[in-house]
């Protein structure tokens, strides 16, 4: 169906660029037989084009960073069904890079890991307010609301996106934490203890960043922090080598992501900073995309012709030729992705600081369970038992009872030495009761990726 076999791409995309020649492009070129060469485009400079084309409709982007712009190249990606992105995404319709804690684990498992992952570095909690800038069909919105307690105010540009986003917090029971509309990022109001921007940034375009630096600047509160997820290009030698595009790049801009353009890590650090930023915390998770894409491309491969369907033919092919090649770029280091935490610069303590624990328990996020002697993890409510749905935990539950016993250990050995050995006897007992653990805790943890 389309005309194309749907296996066809599997074997030209990754079995191709596994037999890449390890050589340059320039030296390759000059190796080739001139006349050869001639003579082989000679034969086919006569030949009738062919045809149709369904491509050549597609003009420039305009990418102004005007909200007309902004909407009309948004919702050319992202509008284009939501049951074909439903073919191959996860079941929540995360479209961004997964986090592989296992190489084994699915799409699904990969994308809940990274959602609360991101919860997890904004530290959010009950009844804070979290604006989520560009959130797709609202899966991280809908999670950080069941899971933490925060009150979410979500925009997108998408219509398709905003209307399958409305139904998902009606049918979760969510209405009243959980906003959703279509409007431009740069006309929020209101201020957020902590704001997230996931695969957003790619769309604002390099002369519009100190408009969107600006924006966070206005809307997050002091003290609040502020989480970017964005794809990346490695930096070059200047910033007008930086900005020359090469040909894929022009393709993908053109026909995938029109009016996109991708940063580097070090200018994303540099524009925080510029403006009035703490940069925290930088996380590169490039092989995490690379396994994602495959992913995603595996998945669409496996249902093309409902995706041909849904459709056609040449959108079809399209995305599955530009999923491929996303993947061979992330595993050829061509493409990157980092996650960087940030928050207003501010004198004294930073943002991130979170008080002194007052016990080895307190320090792994355990808490005293509410129904008798013992601790609950952050995936248990106060009487111990587990909290439903589940959030993924802090602490393993192994862990989490090696690490209640030793704190109770220490209490009962201070206690009963109150009389009989001083403070700095004390301490030396919680030192290396602490470093025990901490081996102890070390090995039984599981290996990841």
């Amino acid at each position: 169906m389309g005309g194309w076999p749907a296996r066809s791409t599997e074997w030209h995309i990754f079995d191709l660029a596994a037999r890449r020649p390890k050589v340059r492009t320039k030296a390759f070129l000059k190796s080739l037989d001139k006349g050869l060469v001639l003579r082989t485009v000679a034969r086919f400079a006569l030949l009738p084009r062919g045809g149709p084309w369904p491509l050549e409709g597609i003009g420039a982007a305009v990418a102004d960073g005007s909200v007309d712009a902004n909407a009309e190249n948004v919702q050319y990606h992202y509008d284009v069904s939501n049951k074909f992105y439903a073919l191959w995404l996860d079941r929540e319709l995360v479209y961004s890079c997964g986090y592989f804690a296992n190489c084994d684990n699915d799409i699904d498992r990969a994308q809940q890991d990274k959602l609360d992952m991101i919860c997890r570095k904004l530290r959010l909690q009950p009844g804070e307010t979290l604006l989520d800038i560009g959130c797709g069909w609202g899966a991280l919105s809908c999670y950080a609301a069941q899971h933490y307690g925060v009150n979410v105010h979500a925009v997108t540009l998408a219509k398709q996106q905003a209307v399958y986003g409305q139904e998902k917090i009606e049918r979760l029971g969510l209405s009243e934490r959980v906003k959703i509309e279509i409007r431009d990022y740069s006309t929020v109001e209101g201020m957020f203890d902590k704001v997230v921007s996931v695969g957003m940034y790619e769309h604002v375009g390099i002369r519009n960043y100190p408009k969107y630096y600006g924006t966070i600047q206005r809307v997050l509160k002091p003290g609040g922090l502020y989480l970017h997820h964005a794809i990346t290009r490695p930096a070059k030698r200047d910033d007008r080598a930086f900005r020359r595009k090469r040909p894929e790049s022009a393709l993908l801009t053109k026909y995938i992501f029109p009016g996109a353009e991708l940063d580097h890590p070090g200018n994303t650090v540099a524009m925080m900073e510029r403006s009035g930023f703490e940069v925290h915390d930088v996380e590169g998770w490039r092989e995490h995309y690379q396994r994602t894409c495959r992913h995603w491309h595996d998945r669409l491969l496996a249902n093309y012709i409902a995706a041909v369907s849904e459709v056609g033919p040449a959108k079809a092919r399209m995305w599955l030729l530009y999923l491929a090649a996303c993947s061979v770029a992330f595993e050829r280091n061509t493409l990157g992705v980092y996650q960087t935490l940030a928050s207003k610069r501010r004198r004294g303590p930073s943002a991130c600081r979170r008080p002194a624990p007052t016990s080895i328990a307190e320090s792994f996020g355990l808490r005293p369970n509410g129904g008798g002697r013992g601790w609950a993890t952050p995936g248990q409510d106060e009487g111990g038992t587990e909290a439903s749905p589940p959030r993924h935990a802090h602490v393993p539950r192994e862990r989490g009872a090696l690490v209640a016993a030793v704190d109770d250990e220490i209490v009962a050995l201070g206690l009963a030495a109150d009389g009989f050995v001083d403070g700095a006897s004390r301490r030396s007992l919680a030192s290396e009761a602490r470093s025990g653990l901490r081996r102890s805790a070390a090995s039984s943890w599981p290996r990841h990726m």
